[in-house]
């Protein structure tokens, strides 16, 4: 079935490429980047438009963008994608996308049509695409139609060289395809005015945060669902009794994360409104593992110490994964158990970020909505 849907992306998209390229489109799928999107729309040229097909996921950040005058569609891979979105495609000159599109391998790709990727994380620390040890595991049908994806991107936005080289190792691209502008969506978190008037939000809606030490717990979404917190790992979050701990796990893991949340005790703070990247700007302490948090977090004023909580390193190295040098950046030591990391929350020191952002947010310096905005909507004259 995979097969034949693009094979008829691939139909549609020859019948309909002799259009004209003059729309911005951007394929959302998270909903962290709409300051980006707004910027865009302040600056595309009025013979030029913007046109944001999204998720269903994203139906409440659509309606925001509908709401500042931004043409929105919710699109699925289905045949009316096919019939209808395909044609609305194929009129555009840029084509951002913000996630892994699997239509894009059977799209045809006009010589005037710049796809670029904006990635939803700063870094890596789980290996993906070819480095991921399922991949040659795959059919050679699936691994041909993942490679066609990654050649249709004809750029890739990242927040450092690092990320690019991990880009074209694991996708097997050009490294000169790599454009180091900063990704648009850590702006905010360098934006003074935006993270007070979070922290008030946050203080507002949760006022038992407010005057303590925070401590948030935030592992990665592991495939399969099936990660199970240790025994123990509420005592260890609780070890300095001062402290309020919050935790956030995939909404797929609701169950588990109320589980833990009880075990918490009085120290335990229910947050469940509030956005992961909203806890961050309150956030003195982050417990993590093998998320892409890290990055965010490190760029924060209020950054103190930051927990790498990798439990099942052992296991998680041989599926799906980590980056080969993981322990030649990562900002302090493994934490293995629930002893190191009641010793290290009890301990409190802060931790040295410099070098770490330096690897990986180099180009995350609060301007990059500006560059990317300034170097494709230039192109649209071309």
């Amino acid at each position: 079935m995979k097969e034949i849907y693009l094979w008829l992306v691939r139909l549609m998209s020859l019948l309909w490429a002799g259009r004209r390229q003059k729309d911005v489109i951007y394929l959302l799928s998270f909903a962290d980047n709409l300051p980006f999107i707004r910027a865009l729309a302040a600056k595309i040229p009025a013979s030029h438009r913007l046109v944001v097909f999204y998720r269903p996921k994203c139906q409440a950040a659509a309606d925001q963008l509908a709401a500042a005058g931004i043409a929105v569609r919710p699109f699925q891979d289905n045949l009316s994608f096919v019939l209808t979105g395909i044609p609305q495609i194929m009129r555009a000159r840029i084509l951002f996308c913000d996630n892994y599109y699997a239509f894009l391998g059977g799209l045809h790709h006009p010589r005037r049509m710049q796809i670029v990727q904006l990635w939803h994380a700063a870094g890596a620390i789980k290996r993906f695409g070819w480095d991921d040890p399922t991949t040659a595991q795959r059919s050679a049908s699936d691994q041909r139609r993942f490679q066609a994806v990654y050649d249709h991107f004809d750029e890739y936005v990242v927040g450092a060289p690092a990320m690019g080289q991990v880009f074209a190792t694991s996708y097997r691209v050009p490294l000169t395809r790599m454009q180091v502008l900063g990704y648009p969506r850590s702006d905010c978190l360098q934006d003074a005015s935006w993270v007070t008037a979070t922290r008030q939000r946050v203080w507002q809606q949760v006022p038992a945060l407010k005057g303590h030490r925070v401590i948030l717990y935030a592992p990665t979404y592991r495939d399969g669902v099936t990660f199970t917190p240790p025994a123990g790992l509420a005592a260890a979050l609780c070890a300095d009794p001062t402290a309020r701990v919050v935790v956030k796990l995939h909404p797929a893991l609701a169950t588990k994360a109320d589980a833990l949340q009880r075990q918490l005790g009085p120290q335990g703070v229910l947050a469940p409104d509030l956005s992961t990247t909203d806890l961050l700007t309150v956030t003195d302490t982050l417990v993590t593992d093998y998320s892409s948090v890290a990055f965010d977090y490190s760029l924060l004023p209020n950054a103190h110490s930051l927990l790498f909580y990798l439990f099942d390193l052992p296991t998680y190295r041989q599926d799906p994964g980590v980056q080969a040098d993981l322990l030649d950046w990562l900002p302090g030591p493994v934490i293995a158990t629930n002893d190191q990391l009641a010793a290290a929350i009890k301990t409190d020191a802060a931790t040295e970020l410099t070098q770490f952002n330096q690897h990986w947010n180099r180009a995350n310096d609060g301007h990059a909505t500006e560059r990317v905005v300034a170097r494709y909507l230039a192109q649209l004259s071309d």
